[in-house]
Parts: structure tokens; sequence; C-alpha cells
């Protein structure tokens, strides 16, 4: 059963999280649990559903992979800790992943080379303070975060176990990947006709 709002202000960890519903979008960071409604808005769909296709061609044949929402992304301060001992799982946009040892039946143990956030109005603040803490804390080499109001996107980079400052690219602009040698996305591709 999912945490009743009465309980959430208590901890919860990843063996609490595997009895929630499986329709239900929850993510857990430091113990505080998160509700991922409502959905996406078509235009965060749009961008997620682009650079998917645009990872999904360049690692053809590669050993990095890349996962789409809903996908759980677990981490842990040591790879053997116990379901219960796992007080960070959330559900990126989009991960890339080069470390096969890292995807299990339940997604992801340990940090993505890359993480890509679409922000929701619901969803910014935490993906823009919390996340980002967290991201670098466990060594997520890139961490990119799209605004498809704004249409720009903070691209950041992991320097000496921290994030430097983010580099801000517009629609106008190619973001050019530090971990994936070689992976140049035009973000003009990205931003198309609004329906």
């Amino acid at each position: 059963m999912a945490p009743l709002a009465k309980e959430l202000d208590k901890k919860f960890n990843y063996a609490d999280y595997l009895t929630w519903p499986d329709d239900e979008r929850w993510e857990i960071i430091e113990g505080v649990v998160y509700d991922m409604s409502p959905a996406p808005s078509t235009e965060h769909q749009r961008i997620s559903f682009g650079l998917s296709g645009i990872l999904y061609n360049f690692l053809k044949g590669k050993q990095c992979q890349a996962f789409a929402a809903p996908f759980d992304v677990r981490f842990s301060e040591d790879k053997n800790d116990a379901d219960e001992a796992i007080e960070n799982v959330v559900q990126p946009d989009i991960v890339v992943i080069c470390e096969k040892r890292k995807v299990d039946k339940r997604g992801c143990l340990g940090a993505p080379d890359i993480v890509i956030e679409i922000l929701s109005p619901s969803t910014a603040y935490k993906d823009q303070t919390e996340k980002l803490a967290l991201y670098a804390r466990h060594a997520v080499k890139e961490y990119w975060v799209f605004n498809p109001d704004a249409k720009y996107v903070l691209a950041y980079s992991l320097e000496e176990l921290k994030y430097g400052k983010p580099e801000y690219l517009t629609e106008n602009d190619a973001l050019k990947s530090k971990a994936l040698e070689g992976l140049m996305i035009d973000l003009s591709e990205i931003w198309g006709d609004d329906i």
C-alpha cells in the first residue's frame, strides 16, 4: 500500500517502495517520499521521445544502454545493501548506463553515466536541488536538465566529485557529451514546432 498522508513524515526505503502499487509513481530521496503525479505534459513527452530516439540510434552497437522512465535508479552506499538500507530510489526521465553490471531486473543499482531530467512544474524544484545534490554525491558523470517552457538545457559535468558551473544551452546550440565520446545533440531537433 502506498504511503498515507499521515505517514509522509517518516523515513522510507526501497523495501517499502516495493510494496506500493505499480500504477503509482514515487521517488525516495534520503528516505523522504515524493509523489510523481500528475503525468508529464505533451512537450515533456515530445522532448523525452526525441532524446530517446537520438540516444537509441547513437548507442546502437555500443556497450552503453539508455532507459526512459519509468525506470528505477537505486543509489546505495554499498552495492550489497539490503533493500531496507537503500533510501534513494529515483525515476529520471532518461538515463544512460555504460557498466552492464549496474543493470538488473529491477532497474539500475548505482550511478548512471548520464541522467536527464525534463522539468515539470511539480518536480522542477526537486530536480534542480535535491536530485542535483544526490547525483553529484553518487558521481553521476553528467546531469542534463531540460526546461521545456524556456527552451534551455543546463548541462552539469562532474569535476572532482562535485558539479561545476553548468553549461547553459538554448534551442540554437548543440549539446556535446563529455561522458559519451562523439555524442552531439542539435537542440533545434529537440524543440520542433509546438502542437
